[in-house]
C-alpha cells in the first residue's frame, strides 16, 4: 500500500512538470520524477509479481527497480543543486557524482548476485534481508541515497533565502523538509537490515512503521516542492497574459494614432494573434518599441499625447518591467506638451 500511494505522489508529480517540457531547458527533474515513480511502480505487488515472472522468478526486478532509484535520486538532486546555486562548482559536483553512481550501480549489482533469492518476492529484504549480502545491497543503495539528500536539503536550506520569488523560497523549504525525513528514511532501513541480521525482527517490525510514515512524508514535501515553482509560473503567466491583453487593448488608441504614418514598421496584428500565452506580452512589447520608435523620429507627436494616454503607456511599461528608453533617456512620451526635449 506505501508503495502505490508513493508512486501515485511521484506520478503526480511528473504530470505537473509534463505542460513545461518545452520550455525546461534543464529536464533532469523530469527525468528524476519518471524515473523514481517507475522505480516505485515496479515495486507495486502485482506489477513486481508479473515482471518478475517474465524475467525468470529471480527477482530481477527488485534490482531492475533500485537502479532506477539510485538513478533517479542522482538526477532530482542534480536539478535542485543547479536551480540553488548556478556557480560552475555545480557541474564539477555533477560529474563527480556521477562517477559515484557508476560505483553504486556496480556494488548493487555484484552484491545482489551473491544474494540467495530462489523466488519472487514482494518483501525482499523481510525474506532474504538475514544474508549479509542482502543487507550490503540495501545498505548500499540507502547509504548513497542518504548521502545524496542530506547534500540536497542542506543547499535548499542554506539557498533558500537567497531566491527571488517567494514560492520558490516555500520550495525550497518544503524539498528541504522532504530531504530531512528522507534522511529518516535512510536511518529507518539501515537500522533495520542490522536487525534483521541480529535476529530482532519484532524491534525490525517496529521500526518499520517509522519507515512507512517517513517515506510517504518525504514524499508528499519532496513532490509538493518540486511541483509549486512551475504550477506558480504557469499561473503567473496567465495572470500576466491577461493583464497585457487589457493594456493592449487600451494601448491600441495610443499606437495607432502614433504610428499611421509609419506603416512600414507597424505590428502585425492577425500574425502575432496565436494561442501562446507569452502572446499578448510580446504584442505589448512591440506595440511600445513602435511606438517609442516613432516619437524618437518626430519628437512633436509627444504633444498630441493626452494625460490618459501618458497613465496608459506607464502602466504598460511598468507591467513589462523594462525601459524601452535608451541609456538612461527618458521615455519620449513622458514629455509634456509643447517640451520635446529629451
Amino acid at each position: 500500500m506505501i508503495q502505490d500511494i508513493a508512486a501515485a505522489v511521484i506520478w503526480c508529480l511528473a504530470l505537473c512538470l509534463l505542460p513545461d517540457l518545452k520550455r525546461r531547458k534543464d529536464k533532469s527533474i523530469l527525468v528524476a520524477a519518471l524515473t523514481i515513480a517507475t522505480a516505485l511502480t515496479l515495486n507495486v505487488d502485482s506489477i513486481y509479481i508479473a515482471g518478475d515472472h517474465v524475467l525468470g522468478s529471480r527477482n530481477l526486478l527488485d534490482l531492475i527497480a533500485n537502479i532506477f532509484m539510485v538513478v533517479g535520486i542522482y538526477f532530482l538532486s542534480r536539478a535542485i543543486l543547479r536551480a540553488a546555486d548556478v556557480s560552475e562548482t555545480v557541474d564539477i559536483h555533477s560529474r563527480a557524482g556521477l562517477s559515484v553512481l557508476g560505483i553504486v550501480v556496480v556494488a548493487l549489482i555484484v552484491s545482489f548476485s551473491l544474494v540467495d533469492a530462489p523466488r519472487t518476492s514482494t518483501a525482499f529484504m523481510r525474506d532474504f534481508g538475514s544474508q549479509w549480502p542482502a543487507a550490503v545491497y540495501s545498505s548500499v543503495q540507502f547509504l548513497y541515497i542518504g548521502v545524496v539528500v542530506a547534500i540536497t536539503g542542506f543547499t535548499c536550506f542554506r539557498f533558500r533565502g537567497e531566491m527571488a520569488r517567494p514560492y520558490f523560497r516555500v520550495a525550497f523549504v518544503l524539498i528541504g523538509l522532504g530531504c530531512a525525513l528522507a534522511v529518516v528514511v535512510v536511518l529507518a532501513v539501515l537500522g533495520m537490515n542490522i536487525l534483521h541480521l541480529l535476529g530482532e525482527l519484532e524491534a525490525m517490525t517496529r521500526l518499520s512503521y517509522v519507515y512507512d510514515a517517513a517515506l510517504v512524508g518525504a514524499m508528499v514535501f519532496l513532490c509538493v516542492g518540486l511541483a509549486l515553482p512551475p504550477v506558480a509560473r504557469r499561473l503567473e503567466r496567465r495572470s500576466d497574459a491577461r493583464a497585457a491583453a487589457v493594456l493592449v487593448e487600451r494601448l491600441f488608441g495610443v499606437w495607432d494614432r502614433i504610428t499611421s504614418e509609419r506603416s512600414e514598421i507597424r505590428l502585425d496584428l492577425a500574425q502575432t494573434t496565436i494561442d501562446r500565452h507569452d502572446a499578448p506580452q510580446r504584442r505589448l512589447h512591440r506595440m511600445l518599441v513602435e511606438i517609442q520608435d516613432a516619437l524618437f523620429v518626430d519628437p512633436h507627436l509627444a504633444q498630441s499625447l493626452s494625460q490618459n494616454d501618458l497613465d496608459v503607456l506607464r502602466e504598460a511599461e511598468r507591467h513589462l518591467g523594462t525601459r524601452l528608453a535608451a541609456m538612461g533617456r527618458r521615455p519620449l512620451w513622458l514629455s509634456r506638451k509643447g517640451d520635446t526635449t529629451p
